[in-house]
């Protein structure tokens, strides 16, 4: 098999393996089955060391929580007044207690002391419930923008980009992060901050009656609040990026061989995957391990402080009540503090871990905000104006990311409008990165690539693609019905339509013939339909689109030859009038075209109609002819 019959890479994966580092032998994979699981998983999820600063973190967070002042206003303000009455909780327990066990005070001041006491835990209820109500319609609203702000963001990262990441494990790291979101927000407004302002109103209170014990207890909750803190960021953070990142692959390894069950099927490989899989499952259950056991550790030093601040609040009012220097409502008032304290304090270890864990997870969410698209619009920049179809190339210079050599060098090429031309060579010629130009799904370094005299970098991209039609070599199906898989170009188009699209690209026949004709889902990436099916569908897509500029990747490959003959002189229809590029893998399919151009390295090195070039017994075309003939 020649070079010219393999479809092309791109330029930018073509780089030799370091053999040393690659080999594995399968006594390794026998050994420890985490080996194998590291063989199919991307390398872009290991554990970070350059995380974001938890400043930028926060900024991005804060950015969520502006998105509706008024319930931000509404959750803040309800939070603050009951966290308030929560601080005087215990003073009006012990004012109560007070006014009970003195016998000169009147039943009212008793009722009274009640009633004060009464109104302050129901009014703390209320206000939290208020809170509550406020925190829901927001916090939802908000993950709902998140996620689709970041889904829209996704989407615009370059094919590049998604070519080196893991579509698994992107999925697990948004919706992993819109509800880190959620944690971040209920507990902080929830818990963190109730707790800072409880503990230290209640130590700021002791200290105008009893300065001393009020230090202590300050002492205490300083002590409580930096240890959870600085045991969360310098103890358990690190280890809990660790675990997510494999956490991802764990996601990722799923979707990847979900997607790909028909190759594991076609090869019986379901015990392979198996082993796989379970490598990685438990070389994430190590990693889960430690994360759990630093939180169990945590927990034991909060229990430690706790328990030294209730021993030493306690003790010290009965002291000072034995010394005659605290009333009955004063130890009722200790006791009562220091419960609450404790409560809170409890919690609040517990929850800055939570809230530690929820911000490692929406880390990813963070990077994916800052991330710049490698392809942008300018700003303002206007829609394509559909005119002839002239494609133009103007002393273009290309150069992939990441590598030295450039693919183009003062690159010249004009297709006149309505021209079919088809583009030869061997793999890594060029071929498809001349397409990829045209759809702008990359920026040329140097030069311009023009459509009907507008340079493709100074329109939208979406008006620019929707004025031209694609059909791949392998084309992928949306888990949509038939009907919308076809109108996907045309959104707006009718039944009737759509089905005279399917009639063209003599597709409506076999859709008639399934269960639920054009309302058939097609599975995963078209799983549920043949190959020769899904290009049909895809050509269908093509036809109903009625861009100006049609791009065809041998877009008849997986078909027999009498459906190919039949689908041929359908795209002879379509092409008319049109102007059509061609990546062409069998010859067979461009004998009629109107130029051929054929690429070497970047380059044009010839170019004519077929009989032209095969007239030239030592060109390249013929020599690709020859070896395609056998």
């Amino acid at each position: 098999m020649s070079d010219f019959t393999i479809r092309e890479e791109s330029q930018h994966d073509r780089t030799a393996p370091d053999t040393e580092s690659a080999a594995l032998s399968q006594a390794d994979l026998r050994s420890d089955p985490a080996n194998a699981a590291d063989l199919f998983v991307d390398h872009e999820d290991e554990p970070r060391t350059n995380s974001l600063p938890f400043n930028e973190v926060m900024s991005y967070i804060l950015r969520q929580w502006r998105r509706r002042p008024a319930l931000f206003a509404g959750l803040a303000g309800f939070t603050a007044i009951a966290t308030v009455l929560d601080v005087f909780t215990p003073v009006a327990a012990g004012l109560m207690i007070d006014a009970l066990s003195n016998s000169d005070q009147s039943s009212e001041t008793h009722w009274a002391a009640y009633a004060i006491f009464m109104a302050v835990a129901v009014g703390f209820h209320a206000l939290r419930q208020l809170a509550v109500r406020c925190e829901i319609p927001f916090s939802s609203a908000n993950m709902a923008d998140l996620v689709s702000d970041v889904f829209a963001k996704v989407q615009r990262f370059s094919l590049d980009w998604h070519a080196n990441t893991f579509g698994g494990s992107v999925v697990r790291k948004i919706t992993r992060g819109m509800w880190a979101y959620d944690t971040i927000t209920a507990t902080t407004w929830f818990s963190l901050i109730p707790t800072v302002a409880v503990l230290y109103g209640q130590g700021i209170y002791m200290m105008t009656v009893w300065p001393w014990v009020g230090a202590f207890a300050l002492a205490i909750a300083t002590i409580s609040l930096a240890a959870a803190i600085g045991l969360s960021r310098y103890y358990i953070h690190p280890q809990n990026m660790r675990s997510n990142a494999v956490d991802s692959k764990l996601g990722g390894a799923i979707a990847d061989t979900v997607t790909g069950i028909a190759t594991v099927k076609s090869f019986g490989a379901e015990a392979e995957e198996d082993q796989r899989f379970t490598g990685l499952a438990w070389r994430w259950r190590a990693e889960a391990m430690k994360t759990w056991f630093r939180f169990v550790d945590t927990w034991l030093i909060q229990t430690v402080i706790v328990l030294a601040m209730q021993a030493g609040l306690v003790g010290a009012l009965v002291w000072l009540w034995q010394r005659g220097e605290a009333s009955p409502g004063d130890v009722v008032y200790a006791v009562t503090a220091v419960l609450l304290m404790s409560g809170y304090m409890r919690r609040f270890g517990e929850e800055v871990q939570n809230v530690q864990r929820a911000l490692d997870e929406i880390q990813d969410l963070a990077l994916f905000d800052k991330q710049v698209a490698e392809v942008t619009d300018r700003p303002n920049a206007p829609d394509f104006e559909p005119g002839s179809g002239e494609v133009r190339f103007d002393a273009v210079g290309f150069t992939y990311a990441g590598q030295t050599q450039p693919l183009y060098t003062d690159f010249d090429l004009r297709i006149e409008p309505g021209e079919k031309v088809a583009l030869v060579g061997p793999t890594g010629s060029g071929k498809s990165t001349f397409v990829k130009l045209v759809q702008r799904l990359y920026d040329v370094n140097e030069g311009h690539v023009r459509i009907d005299g507008q340079d493709v970098r100074d329109v939208t991209q979406a008006s620019l693609r929707r004025h031209i039609a694609l059909v791949p070599q392998d084309p992928a199906l949306f888990h949509r019905s038939i009907a919308e898989n076809i109108a996907y170009g045309s959104p707006h188009a009718t039944p009737e339509a759509v089905v005279a699209a399917a009639r063209a690209a003599h597709a409506h026949d076999f859709i008639m013939r399934l269960p639920k004709g054009y309302r058939t889902l097609v599975g995963e990436r078209g799983v549920k339909l043949s190959g020769g099916e899904r290009q049909r569908v895809a050509i269908a897509r093509a036809i109903l689109a009625d861009a100006p500029i049609l791009i065809l990747d041998e877009a008849t490959s997986s078909l027999d030859n009498e459906t190919e003959r039949d689908i041929q002189e359908a795209m002879n229809t379509v092409m008319r009038d049109r102007t059509t590029i061609i990546i062409a893998h069998r010859l067979s399919t461009i004998r009629d075209a109107d130029r051929i151009l054929v690429f070497e390295a970047g380059r044009i090195v010839e170019q004519g109609t077929h009989a032209e070039l095969t007239a030239k017994d030592e060109g390249v075309y013929a020599r690709l002819a020859a070896l395609a003939a056998g």
